[in-house]
């Protein structure tokens, strides 16, 4: 389903152009003009809820198609752990040896807990891990609920979870404002990010029970984006596309999600049509082929590319501008991150996944 790689690469670039052009960005040294396009890359953050909605989406096929084999369980998780784990743990050495991270933040990276370090006391030196963290405690717990429980009743769960999230969501927001310590990374907590991989859960289940033909799933992607362009309209008085305050802390990533869902429709939709060509790209493919790594690597890539710069090019750099030193840095370190994304999956990854066929068929 190359499609489904396309979204991986809709995703990944998403997140990338976030992490370079515009988080830790100051925009008052560029002109108005330079400042809008900046801005335009912030909703690339949301990349993540379009991993989630994916996540949930492919997992919990897997799972409804393999629920009568009798090594169900030892099958989904050799398969996840080689998928996985050894490109996260290269990243956890990196981090160790570069001394880019606490041993305590290592430790609980280690354990896949990084997303709920800040409970801890911990800082979040890595941010990107956070995601990884939620994933794979959905990994924990989803395998057993999927074989336990029937279509309906994880339809049931799946709409608890939708909904309970965003009611997390808000009452951690209202604990953090009477308390005067509002964290905007509480959103990053398992329990308050969950929705995405229900929503993605809800959908995979709805196909494979034969609820939604073609035009009802079609007629469903058209409602969301509707919805989602109506309510982002309504809500902007109040705050809702931003994280910082509560409207938007509490339904920013519920919006997301359902823009997330509506895509995914869409893209099955012409994937799986005579329109297959549109939904995928070259470009796009290869992104999503090396999404893991590169979602991974990016950032500790653009950290080096902005020390090697301090130490070794700071007054050439100046010189050109900010704009144009910003778009340098974009050019030089994505291409660095992709290269080394791409020899990633091409000469570890893919090793290593060729594993499956033998452990886990």
């Amino acid at each position: 389903m190359p499609e489904l790689d396309t979204v991986r690469g809709i995703a990944i670039l998403g997140v990338v152009v976030y992490h370079s052009l515009y988080e830790g960005i100051d925009l008052s040294v560029f002109t108005p003009a330079q400042r809008l396009l900046l801005n335009c890359m912030a909703p690339g953050q949301f990349g993540v809820a379009l991993f989630f909605v994916l996540s949930g989406f492919l997992i919990t096929g897997l799972l409804l198609d393999s629920r009568s084999r009798l090594d169900y369980y030892r099958r989904f998780y050799i398969r996840r752990a080689l998928r996985i784990l050894p490109a996260y743990y290269v990243i956890l050495v990196l981090l160790a040896i570069a001394h880019l991270a606490s041993g305590k933040f290592l430790l609980v990276s280690f354990l896949y807990c990084s997303n709920l370090a800040p409970l801890l006391g911990i800082p979040m030196f890595y941010p990107v891990l956070w995601s990884l963290s939620v994933e794979e405690h959905f990994y924990l717990v989803w395998p057993a609920i999927v074989h336990r429980i029937s279509p309906r009743g994880l339809v049931t769960v799946a709409i608890a979870i939708i909904v309970a999230s965003p009611c997390l969501r808000f009452l951690h927001f209202l604990h953090g404002l009477h308390s005067g310590s509002v964290w905007l990374g509480f959103d990053h907590f398992t329990w308050n990010a969950a929705d995405g991989l229900a929503c993605g859960a809800l959908l995979a289940v709805a196909i494979r029970a034969g609820i939604a033909g073609r035009a009802k799933l079609l007629l469903t992607s058209l409602v969301l984006f509707a919805l989602v362009g109506a309510v982002a309209v309504v809500g902007l008085p109040f705050g809702i596309v931003s994280r910082g305050r509560l409207v938007g802390a509490t339904f920013l990533w519920t919006l997301c999600n359902f823009a997330s869902v509506g895509l995914l429709i869409l893209f099955l939709l012409l994937g799986t049509s005579h329109f297959r060509r549109l939904v995928a790209p070259r470009l796009l493919l290869f992104l999503g082929y090396i999404s893991y790594g590169l979602y991974l690597i990016h950032l500790l890539i653009f950290w080096g590319y902005d020390a090697v710069i301090r130490r070794h090019a700071e007054v050439y750099m100046t010189s050109l501008g900010a704009w144009r030193g910003l778009l340098v840095r974009f050019v030089v370190a994505g291409a660095i991150s992709v290269g080394v994304s791409w020899l990633s999956r091409r000469y570890f990854e893919d090793a290593v996944l060729r594993l499956k066929e033998k452990y886990a068929p």
